[in-house]
C-alpha cells in the first residue's frame, strides 16, 4: 500500500475563492463506496477528467475526491489565464525558435481552451467567470520592449495574429504611465477560477459523485482494483486517474523529477475609482515579472497582483515568508499606482505549481490501470485541463492524432540531487527575478 503524508495547509486567503460563491455545501465520504472510476483531485486536470469520462463512457459511476473544498487549493490560487500562446515560466521566455513546437503547443492549449468554453457555455458561466478576451504582455522597460518584440517576431513566422499596443493605449487600459507599450494576443480566456471550478464542479452534478475534504492517506490493489482510503471511508474502483500535480510524487510516482514552486498574489481592498478600465488583464513581457488583474463589482474594483517565486520541495510556505512577499506586492503595486498607494490588500496568498526540466507533463499510466494527468508547468489552467483530457482518453482506450502527439513526449527529467537541486533553482530564481527588474 502506498501511505499518502497528509498534505501542508496553503499558506493565505485566496481572494478568487473569498468572493466566490459556493452553489452547495461540501460533502466528505465517511463511508465505504465503489465505482467504475475513482479521479482524485477536484483541481483543473480531476474535473476535465471527469467530464471527459462522462463523454466517453456515459452511465459510468465516477467518484471524484478533493483534499480540500473546491477552489481553496491550487486551482482557486492562479492568476486567472488560460492562454494559448507559448509560455514557458521554467525559462521566463515566450517566443520559440522552433516554429513546429510552437504550433503543437498552440494546437493542445487551443483544444483545452475549447473544451473549457464548451463547458463554461454548457455550465452558464457569466462572462466574469468565463471571458474570452484574449491578453496583453506588458513592457515597463527597454528590454521588456524587446522581449516583446522577439515574441511577436515567433508568432509571425507562423502567422498567428498579434497587435501592438502603444504606451498611450497601456495608460488608457491600466489608468498607468508605467507601461512603455505592449503586445495583445486575441486567443486567451481570463477566469475567476474559484467561480470556474465551482461552476464546473455544478454543472457536472448529479454525473459525479464529489466528496471535498476527503484527503487520499493510502492507495493500493486488492482484487485487481484499487482501494483509495480516506480518514473517514473509502473508494474500489478497477481505474483511478491522478490529477493532482506536484503531489504525484506522495503517491510514489515521478519521484526526484518534480520542482514545487510558489507563486504570490494580494488582492486590494475594494476602491470607488481609478486603475482605468472597469476590467483589464496584462501579463509582463518577462515571464518572471508581475501579472495584474482589475476586476469590477457592485462594492468596487479591485486589483490583484501577482509577483515573486520561491522553490520549496517541503511544499509548506511560513507566514513570515508570505508577508515578506506582500511587502514586495506593496512596492511593486504603489510604483505603478501612487493615487492607491496605502490602499490595504485585503487577501494574499501563496499557490503551488510544478516544473519539470524539460517542461513535459508528468501524464500516462504509472501502474496498472492508474493514470497520471500532473505536473502543469505554470500554466495549470490550460495544462492541467489538456492533462485531463488525455488522461481520460488514455484510460478508456480512445484513440485520437490528439492523444498520440501529447503522449510523444520524453519523460520528467531527473532533478540533480540534493541540496544542489534547491541551491540551483533558488539561484535561478533569484538570478530572473532580478533581471526582470521593474517588470515585477
Amino acid at each position: 500500500m502506498t501511505r499518502v503524508p497528509s498534505l501542508p495547509a496553503d499558506t493565505g486567503r485566496s481572494g478568487w475563492e473569498a468572493l466566490s460563491h459556493r452553489p452547495s455545501p461540501a460533502r466528505s465520504l465517511d463511508a465505504a463506496t465503489t465505482a467504475d472510476w475513482l479521479v482524485i483531485g477536484a483541481g483543473f486536470a480531476g474535473l476535465s477528467a471527469a467530464r471527459r469520462l462522462t463523454q466517453l463512457a456515459p452511465g459510468a459511476r465516477i467518484v471524484v475526491l478533493d483534499a480540500r473544498e473546491l477552489a481553496q487549493g491550487p486551482a482557486g490560487r492562479n492568476s486567472g489565464f488560460m492562454i494559448d500562446v507559448p509560455h514557458h515560466l521554467a525559462s521566463s521566455e515566450y517566443s520559440s525558435d522552433d516554429l513546429h513546437g510552437t504550433r503543437l503547443e498552440m494546437a493542445q492549449n487551443r483544444l483545452a481552451i475549447a473544451f473549457a468554453k464548451e463547458a463554461a457555455a454548457e455550465y452558464g458561466m457569466p462572462r466574469e467567470t468565463f471571458d474570452p478576451c484574449g491578453k496583453i504582455n506588458a513592457a515597463a522597460t527597454g528590454r521588456g520592449l524587446r522581449r516583446n518584440d522577439d515574441f511577436a517576431a515567433s508568432l509571425a513566422a507562423i502567422g498567428e495574429p498579434l497587435s501592438r499596443v502603444d504606451a498611450a493605449e497601456m495608460r488608457a487600459i491600466t489608468g498607468s504611465d508605467y507601461y512603455l507599450g505592449g503586445l495583445f494576443t486575441p486567443g486567451a480566456v481570463q477566469i475567476q477560477p474559484a467561480d470556474y471550478i465551482r461552476s464546473f464542479a455544478a454543472g457536472l452534478g448529479p454525473k459525479i459523485d464529489l466528496h471535498e475534504n476527503s484527503p487520499v492517506v493510502g492507495l493500493s490493489r486488492n482484487g485487481g482494483a484499487w482501494v483509495a482510503r480516506t480518514p473517514k471511508g473509502s473508494v474500489t474502483a478497477p481505474k483511478v486517474i491522478l490529477g493532482v500535480n506536484g503531489l504525484a510524487q506522495d503517491f510514489g510516482f515521478f519521484r526526484g523529477r518534480l520542482m514545487h514552486v510558489f507563486t504570490y498574489a494580494s488582492m486590494t481592498a475594494p476602491f470607488a475609482s481609478g486603475a482605468g478600465r472597469d476590467r483589464w488583464g496584462i501579463l509582463p513581457a518577462d515571464a518572471m515579472g508581475a501579472t495584474l488583474r482589475k476586476i469590477s463589482g457592485p462594492n468596487g474594483a479591485r486589483v490583484v497582483i501577482r509577483t515573486r517565486y520561491s522553490y520549496d520541495p517541503s511544499k509548506q510556505i511560513s507566514e513570515r515568508k508570505l508577508a515578506a512577499m506582500v511587502r514586495d506586492h506593496r512596492r511593486s503595486l504603489d510604483a505603478r499606482y501612487s493615487d492607491l498607494a496605502g490602499l490595504p490588500f485585503e487577501y494574499s496568498w501563496a499557490g503551488r505549481l510544478c516544473l519539470s526540466l524539460n517542461h513535459v507533463p508528468a501524464f500516462g499510466e504509472v501502474d496498472e490501470n492508474l493514470y497520471s494527468a500532473c505536473c502543469c508547468n505554470g500554466l495549470g489552467t490550460v495544462k492541467s485541463t489538456l492533462a485531463g483530457m488525455m488522461a481520460a482518453a488514455l484510460a478508456t482506450g480512445t484513440r485520437s492524432g490528439d492523444l498520440d502527439a501529447y503522449q510523444d513526449q520524453p519523460k520528467p527529467r531527473r532533478l540533480p540531487p540534493e541540496p544542489v537541486a534547491t541551491i540551483g533553482a533558488r539561484a535561478v530564481i533569484r538570478w530572473q527575478e532580478a533581471r526582470a527588474g521593474r517588470e515585477g
